[in-house]
């Protein structure tokens, strides 16, 4: 089988392309530079190296150091407009690149009187002008990363505390005038460097330099070979392949169409081989890239962000989403093979598969990584510096291998990708921790979720329906990031009034920002599946909808009962997973018409009839209610499973 080249398995969200400039050697170099300082500095601050005075730097400075370098480097990686230059940087770039650098050097250098004086109230003139300047910096940081729909969200919400008071009731605040907005959002702790800068320096730094240093030596290419070798044989072989593959990397990149143009070019093809249609080959990879995002360990830099607002760590929140991402994929599994059985799509040819003992002995280094990776989130507990050294770990193999060593060159490479994703996100970050600060500083939080519990009344299943539309709503327009922070202000604090569990709240918010990936109208990593696919975008967006259907009644279930997200007694947790994963069976064989065990379930009003009955069946299963609604499932359920037993007992008979 032919394998995917090194050069593609470098995910596009961290290897300068469409949206970033390809910049000459020179300018390459400058942000290679930058990417190398900031994590210097994030090393220096987490293992107190003492750099820099022989002490700790205090934790603004160092927050404000780490923006200097990485906002700054938006301007150099990111172009102004569409018809922006790409192969060089424009003067009016290297002009905001240093505007913004001297702007957060200048807030660096006074730290500690920011801290001692508190300048968020009472700063001088000089500084209030600078907060002004680094205020329309992170705005247009913000509209280059996030694009032009968050920028008009954060420019909105950071004016907010100046007209504060002239809001209707329920949305009014304690106003503020302009200089103390200003001075607020840049120098205090609640908004630009806020929560989610700070989670962003403190632990997702480390992540991004792990995801990039997998992807550019050869990791893409490596799980792709071990899934093929793995599961490329079986019935509906190819497809398996994609849920296993596009699970690994998702984890690892944690961005839904990096993801689905780094493994999907290899997965797509093979299932359209083994006779799988265009739109189903798609959608399947579709919802295998957004699955990914959430599955353990990495998550994506939402899980960090996180884990900083619930003040918990990073391995709670990686617990809390084990399970519903493992019932996310077993049920896609489950649904694949039913349509593989029910369109007897056979898998690849073993001959035309990699070794699994090849492919282990090529990149054992992978595994090694990933195995210091886990062994230090979960024995030692140092999620800031685990990263760092399974990083080390798997460069340090990787270089003693000549297949894989990086030549100065592809190191270059990297460097310049580690950069343009940590600028993304630090950019995307700042700019929504304007609206953080915007709610800190008048108060509106408290306020608005005190009257979102009075409206909800005795009704809290309005507020989880209200933030499940709205997520999806803001999911459309907004990176999942920014999408979960703005909510988790507005709507986390009245769902966890109301008494669900601060957790299941947090991955609600997380679960249906990410469901606008795969839905239409926007659906935009079923569009980017549909262009390897070769089909309509519409048409993969819909049968995605059908084959992710378990993510938009997963989050309804672990929120009414924390016990799936591993949430109080093991035993309870243990009964909730078993009967979720039986009625995942069930929705599998309703949605894809086929019975495992039992065969097709048939067309006209009989095979409808078992659809219904399987569908209610396995909704009822997975619905947390004790023995009550487990027999209440099986009495929906068993009509479905005896009429499919009736139209197949013939053949099963024979068999």
């Amino acid at each position: 089988m032919t394998t995917p080249s090194r050069k593609a398995s470098a995910s596009p969200a961290t290897e300068p392309g469409a949206r970033y400039r390809q910049l000459p050697l020179g300018w390459g170099a400058l942000v290679a530079v930058l990417g190398l300082l900031a994590l210097f500095l994030a090393l220096n601050q987490l293992l107190n190296l003492g750099f820099f005075s022989g002490r700790v730097m205090l934790e603004n400075t160092y927050l404000y150091l780490v923006a200097g370098l990485l906002v700054s480097a938006v301007f150099l990686v990111f172009p102004a407009h569409a018809r922006a230059p790409r192969q060089r940087v424009p003067w009016y770039d290297g002009l905001l690149f240093l505007l913004t650098a001297g702007a957060f050097g200048y807030f660096a250098y006074h730290g500690f009187r920011i801290v001692e004086e508190g300048w968020e109230f009472a700063a001088p003139q000089t500084a209030v002008w600078i907060s002004y300047l680094a205020w329309a910096l992170v705005l247009e940081a913000a509209r280059r990363t996030g694009g032009l729909i968050l920028c008009l969200i954060v420019l909105f919400f950071s004016f907010y505390p100046v007209f504060a008071d002239k809001m209707p009731g329920p949305i009014a605040g304690f106003p503020q005038d302009l200089p103390t907005t200003a001075a607020y959002h840049l120098m205090s702790s609640e908004s630009v460097m806020g929560i989610p800068f700070r989670a962003f320096a403190e632990l997702v730094i480390g992540f991004i330099l792990f995801g990039a240093a997998l992807q550019h030596t050869g990791a893409g290419a490596f799980f792709n070979n071990l899934a093929f070798a793995l599961f490329g044989a079986v019935r509906g072989g190819p497809a398996k392949v994609a849920i296993f593959a596009s699970g690994l990397m998702g984890s690892v990149s944690g961005s839904v169409v990096s993801n689905v143009l780094t493994t999907g070019v290899v997965t797509i093809p093979a299932m359209r081989r083994t006779g799988l249609a265009p739109q189903f080959a798609g959608a399947v990879e579709a919802c295998a890239s957004t699955g990914g995002v959430l599955m353990p360990p990495i998550m994506g830099a939402t899980a960090f962000i996180m884990a900083s607002f619930l003040g918990v760590s990073y391995l709670h929140v990686a617990v809390a989403a084990l399970v519903p991402s493992v019932l996310f994929y077993l049920t896609l599994f489950m649904q694949i093979d039913a349509y593989a059985a029910r369109h007897v799509v056979r898998g690849l040819p073993r001959e035309e598969l990699p070794s699994i003992r090849e492919t282990i002995k090529d990149g054992w280094f992978y595994l090694a990584a990933f195995a210091v990776l886990v062994y230090m989130l979960i024995a030692l507990q140092r999620e800031a510096l685990a990263p760092f050294y399974a990083t080390a770990v798997l460069l340090a193999i990787n270089q003693l291998s000549s297949k894989q060593r990086l030549s100065w060159r592809g190191l270059l490479r990297m460097l310049r990708g580690i950069t343009a994703a940590l600028a993304e996100l630090a950019g995307l970050l700042a700019g929504v921790g304007l609206i953080v600060g915007a709610f800190s500083v008048t108060g509106l939080a408290g306020t608005l979720a005190n009257d979102l519990v009075f409206l909800a009344g005795d009704a809290p299943l309005v507020l989880l329906i209200m933030g499940a539309i709205t997520s999806f709503i803001f999911g459309m327009g907004m990176t999942i990031t920014a999408c979960y922070i703005f909510l988790v202000i507005v709507l986390a604090p009245p769902l966890i009034a109301a008494g669900f569990h601060p957790t299941a709240v947090h991955l609600f918010m997380l679960y249906f920002g990410m469901v606008s990936f795969i839905t239409p109208p926007v659906a935009i990593g079923a569009f980017a599946a549909a262009g390897l696919a070769g089909t309509s975008p519409m048409r993969v967006a819909l049968e995605a909808t059908r084959l992710g259907v378990v993510l938009y009644f997963i989050p309804f279930f672990f929120v009414y009962n924390p016990a799936l997200i591993l949430q109080g007694a093991w035993t309870a947790s243990l009964l909730v997973l078993g009967t979720a994963v039986v009625g995942a069976g069930l929705l599998a064989a309703a949605l894809q018409g086929y019975l495992l065990g039992a065969g097709p379930l048939g067309s006209g009003l009989t095979g409808w009839g078992a659809r219904l009955s399987l569908l209610a069946g396995g909704l009822a299963l997975a619905i947390p209610g004790g023995v009550k609604v487990v027999l209440l499932a099986v009495l929906l359920a068993l009509p479905g499973i005896y009429l499919t037993w009736q139209r197949n007992r013939g053949r099963l008979q024979a068999a």
